[in-house]
């Protein structure tokens, strides 16, 4: 690892005046920008710690959602009394995420901030459009059984790897920061994410130096929360394939329903036209599969990574027939 000066914020306006004179890189609980850091992918010469800011409550809204500080740790905010109570979601997402260590470490911030775990982008030796414009995507026709079957382009088809920002899609989450110029900003979670297009090395609208600083999520949807994930071994490990239902039945009747999906796209993916699809329709199995056709429209596969178009087509239906026979297990 490079050597870097270090200084340590007060407060988030004591941050982006930092950030501001020595353009540097924040630091919270670090669990990612370490491991980038040692293999040299980041080689920042200024670290900015803003783990001390305060900024790690979770409050109840005038409104009855919740504001998450952006120094939250996950263990802390999977085991809220609100967020089990209210967004059972968030929670078992938390849960299902990381190992207990990391929980312990990560914060909300950095969590929806992690970047991609593609094995080209994490080999110095390897191009990777993400580290290098134009260098190329080797996992186009290369080891690319994790990577994403929606939302990918020529340049780029690296999975995202949050569980917890795919149940902040589910939840209409909005993330709160601070710029430069100490204005601040409110930016819906379905525009904080950018597709890669030819450019993924730009993976967020944030400019350089904005600071999250809390997560808005509104009042808490009606309907039973669940988050199934498809992994390779039962305890840490990524998703191939995971969903963040809220299903509101009434009478074995969808009245309202949100669907988010982890591990198939390269940004957390939500196909709205999905929810009104089967809001409107008689929930039954060939309803279900017109719902994944929907949702699999644009799916591409790239060779190894070709079973989980039809992974996710089983894990919708199944999580749909399973809100409608009340097994909520």
């Amino acid at each position: 690892m490079k050597a870097f000066a270090y200084f340590r914020a007060e407060n988030a306006v004591d941050a982006t005046k930092l950030m501001n004179q020595h353009h540097g890189k924040y630091i919270a609980g670090g669990s990612n920008l370490l491991d980038l850091m040692k293999l040299h992918l980041e080689i920042p010469e200024v670290l900015i710690d803003i783990s001390r800011l305060p900024l790690n409550d979770v409050e109840e809204t005038s409104e009855g959602g919740l504001k998450i500080g952006a120094m939250v740790l996950n263990s802390e905010l999977a085991a809220h009394p609100l967020v089990r109570l209210r967004y059972g979601v968030l929670s078992r997402a938390l849960l299902a995420g990381a190992s207990g260590q990391l929980r312990n470490m990560a914060t909300t911030g950095g969590n929806i901030l992690q970047r991609t775990r593609c094995s080209y982008f994490y080999a110095p030796d390897s191009a990777c459009n993400k580290r290098i414009k134009g260098s190329g995507c080797p996992a186009l026709h290369g080891l690319n059984r994790m990577h994403a079957i929606l939302g990918g382009s020529a340049a780029c088809i690296a999975q995202h790897p949050s569980d917890m920002a795919v149940a902040f899609m589910a939840l209409d989450a909005v993330v709160v920061t601070l710029c430069l110029d100490g204005s601040s900003r409110q930016i819906p979670l379905d525009d904080f994410y950018r597709l890669p297009g030819l450019d993924p090395q730009q993976e967020t609208v944030l400019q350089f130096g904005e600071l999250i600083i809390h997560i808005i999520l509104p009042p808490p949807p009606m309907g039973i929360h669940q988050y199934y994930k498809v992994r390779d071994r039962a305890s840490y490990a990524f998703a191939l394939v995971s969903i963040a239902s809220i299903i509101d039945i009434d009478d074995r009747r969808i009245r309202a329903i949100r669907l988010a999906f982890g591990g198939i796209g390269t940004i957390p993916w939500r196909n709205k036209q999905v929810e009104e699809f089967l809001v409107s329709a008689p929930p039954c199995y060939p309803i279900f599969a017109q719902a994944a056709d929907i949702l699999l429209s644009g799916a591409k596969g790239a060779g190894e990574n070709d079973f989980k178009i039809e992974l996710t087509r089983r894990l919708l239906i199944s999580t749909l027939q399973k809100a409608v026979s009340g097994d909520h297990s």
